[in-house]
């Protein structure tokens, strides 16, 4: 009776090296990723008035304001550009991050073709 599921005599040659290109890979995507990390991406708003500067990691080092946009009777607006500011900066890092993956992954959309 043959054996059911794996393969007579250990892997083949070609399991081995796709598990040594996956291997060589996942490297490759954690050095990428903690590149990505440090790297800062920078959005204005208002004309430049709200500069915001986020990391790669998604986190906000730097909230930079032009005097003339606190204005103590419009806390609303101030408030606004600084959101979109914010959002501006993480859009331009998620992009930067996907564009490292979809390069590492060749287009596959992060997974394997099986």
């Amino acid at each position: 009776m043959a054996k059911r599921g794996g393969f007579p005599g250990g892997m083949p040659g070609n399991m081995n090296n796709l598990m040594k290109q996956a291997q060589r890979m996942q490297r490759q995507m954690e050095e990428s990723q903690k590149e990505l990390e440090t790297k800062e991406f920078v959005a204005k708003a208002g004309g430049g008035a709200v500069e915001v500067t986020v990391t790669g990691g998604k986190e906000i080092t730097k909230v930079k304001l032009s005097a003339e946009v606190v204005d103590p009777d419009d806390i609303e607006m101030l408030e606004d550009l600084i959101m979109a500011a914010a959002n501006e900066a993480l859009r331009m890092a998620d992009e930067a991050n996907a564009e490292v993956m979809n390069k590492m992954t060749g287009g596959l959309g992060g997974g394997f073709p099986f």
